[in-house]
């Protein structure tokens, strides 16, 4: 399975970006499809994750306004993120665990910075 990572970006304090992790197989045939972060000097953690009968999870920091979403007929997986803050400044990274291992995106840059 390959992962492509797009829709980061520059934005301000208090903006949204939609992050797009775009499968190159049917996400269907997908456990569960994960976005990642990690900033500098810092552990990668989880930010949010979808099953494939649409579950979904979030980290602590993510709820309320961070929203994972998929689209079976793009095969693409979003991550709307509102009201970004300084310290959600991080590479976003999608993951894709199929058939008991583990696929990564190459990543897309975010930084919020007024």
């Amino acid at each position: 399975v390959q992962l492509q990572a797009s829709g980061g970006g520059l934005v301000q304090p208090g903006g949204s970006l939609r992050l797009s992790c775009a499968a190159s197989k049917s996400i269907r045939s997908i456990n569960v499809m994960t976005w990642y972060r990690q900033a500098p000097g810092k552990q990668r953690e989880l930010v949010a994750s979808i099953g494939s009968s649409g579950s979904t999870g979030y980290a602590d920091f993510a709820k309320d306004r961070f929203t994972i979403s998929r689209d079976g007929a793009k095969n693409t997986v979003y991550l709307q993120m509102n009201s970004l803050k300084p310290e959600d400044t991080a590479n976003y990274y999608c993951k894709a665990f199929v058939n008991s291992s583990n696929y990564w995106g190459q990543g897309t840059q975010v930084t919020v910075s007024s």
